[in-house]
């Protein structure tokens, strides 16, 4: 890939001296406790939280698997209000916790958040298109939002090294790749809208993506968490759904039947009050639509096959039948037409003559034993003659005594 000299510079709040002096007299005037202790420091990382954010409910240790208690919750690209967002949740939504700090939670990136990273520093793999490799050091991964420009998406998540892969999303924009959230590339939420699904909590470790789909599918198993006798949530079918496509996957093809599915699926689509989960339903009953395109198709060219096998093997019986009618002509010392010879006609022996298309002698001939009389049947047939040759001095041609003669007319 060529590399890019022109990078898109990102943006950075400026603030005059002027207006530096006059805040900082507004807060020495609200507060003088505050000027004697010094402002708390303010990182891109670690921002302040407003001293009128709620109270967080008592959660477990980390890491834990949480349900959203809210609807329209912002994930935030770091632990504050003053941070874009990266994308909502709605009730009923699970996410994994890594850790907490001040009412805000460390989450794993929900399914449709992304990444950017820049374009300079990625070469796409020929041979899987969907994957890009890094090739600098300390590359930053951004935490990506639809309502942020990449140039202006600030966050820094992670950082890679040369040789790091990164899966691509298909979509490039302003000199940056939208890539899937890296190991590491953490999210924030608002932890007050956030709850433990068991007092057990599922342990999950934040490094191992199959653990976190493990505890999922464990917790999606449990028809009521609060309540035994309650029905599955919106959220937890989906995901139930979600299992029994990844099974029909592996699956040949032939035996795959998504009729149950689908009809799930879009029953799930349609419930207009069921968040998240009728959207993800509504992609996936697509993707399933996909799915099954895929496998007519690999069942069509199937059947192509064995009728091309068929028809092969149609020709090749043909080729066989007619090759069997062939005579086998490799037994013959001669072949020709059988006249008699004037040469030799009313002498003790009865001798012929075979002569070609063109009425030529071939060679003498002389039958022996049971050809003697079938020769006189065959006069003026093409024939083909078992024997010896000989060389016939007197004519200077060949001489064949044959005891086997058989018409090819």
């Amino acid at each position: 890939m060529q590399a890019r000299v022109n990078l898109p510079v990102r943006s950075a709040t400026r603030l005059s001296a002027g207006t530096v002096f006059v805040l900082l007299a507004a807060v020495v005037l609200a507060a003088p406790g505050l000027a004697q202790q010094g402002p708390a420091p303010v990182t891109a990382q670690s921002p302040a939280i407003p001293v009128n954010e709620p109270a967080a409910a008592k959660l477990p240790a980390e890491p834990y698997v949480a349900e959203v208690v809210g609807n329209d919750v912002f994930i935030r690209s770091g632990a504050g209000t003053n941070f874009y967002q990266c994308g909502k949740l709605y009730a009923g939504d699970r996410v994994q916790v890594i850790s907490t700090q001040q009412g805000w939670s460390c989450i794993i990136p929900p399914a449709g958040c992304f990444s950017w990273v820049s374009m300079q520093y990625v070469s796409i793999n020929l041979d899987n298109p969907t994957m890009g490799i890094i090739t600098g050091d300390n590359v930053g991964v951004y935490a990506g939002s639809d309502f942020v420009l990449p140039m202006h998406s600030t966050t820094k998540q992670v950082v890679l090294n040369r040789g790091q892969t990164v899966k691509l999303l298909g979509e490039e924009k302003d000199d940056y790749y939208k890539i899937a959230p890296p190991q590491g590339a953490y999210l924030w939420v608002s932890t007050q809208f956030l709850q433990s699904t068991t007092p057990e909590r599922t342990v999950v470790k934040p490094s191992d993506p199959n653990a976190v789909a493990a505890a999922v599918k464990a917790l999606g198993d449990k028809p009521g968490l609060q309540d035994p006798n309650a029905t599955k949530t919106d959220l937890e079918i989906y995901y139930a759904l979600a299992e029994q496509i990844k099974a029909m996957q592996a699956k040949p093809a032939a035996e795959r039947d998504y009729a149950v599915v689908k009809v799930k699926l879009a029953e799930l689509a349609a419930k207009k009050d069921s968040g998240r989960s009728a959207r993800y339903a509504d992609y996936t009953l697509k993707q399933v639509e996909r799915f099954e395109l895929a496998d007519k198709s690999v069942k069509e060219l199937e059947l192509q096959r064995k009728e091309r096998l068929k028809t092969v093997e149609k020709i090749d019986e043909a080729r066989a039948a007619k090759l069997a009618q062939i005579p086998d002509f490799s037994k013959f010392a001669a072949m020709g037409k059988l006249e008699r010879s004037s040469v030799y006609d009313g002498g003790p022996i009865k001798r012929y003559r075979l002569i070609d298309e063109a009425g030529k002698t071939i060679a003498y001939v002389t039958p022996t034993g049971a050809a003697i009389t079938e020769s006189e049947k065959l006069v003026g047939h093409k024939v083909g003659l078992v024997g010896k040759i000989e060389p016939h001095e007197a004519s200077a041609r060949a001489f064949i005594e044959y005891a086997e003669i058989s018409p090819l007319d």
